[in-house]
């Protein structure tokens, strides 16, 4: 009961701020505010430069594997448990996918930084 009333006032929250959202007037930006300050000259390089996809995709690959590895870090914790046929059988495989998940990316050249 409290699920379906958390979910229903949620929902209903977010609906009348999406109705507000297109009911307020749009703000027209002024342009001379959107552009960089060089101390009053036209601005030399542009203000944002392109950004790397190749960076960001293995920026990507480093958080998600950085996460399952701190997720290894409680197991020497963890093996003190009374329950270590279980521990033992999820620790197998958090390493598995954490293999797999690298093997994919080795293959799919997902760690060339040169390509």
């Amino acid at each position: 009961m409290n699920l379906v009333l958390a979910l229903t006032i949620n929902t209903l929250l977010t609906s009348l701020l999406m109705a507000t959202m297109f009911w307020l007037p749009q703000l027209n930006s002024y342009t001379e505010k959107t552009n960089p300050y060089e101390c009053g000259f036209d601005p030399l390089n542009p203000a944002r430069i392109p950004f790397s996809m190749k960076f960001f995709l293995i920026a990507i690959t480093f958080l998600l594997f950085d996460l399952e590895i701190a997720l290894l870090l409680s197991l020497p914790w963890a093996l003190q448990t009374t329950n270590l046929p279980m521990m033992i059988k999820s620790s197998i495989t958090l390493i598995t996918i954490l293999a797999f998940s690298l093997a994919y990316e080795w293959t799919q050249k997902g760690l060339d930084w040169a390509e």
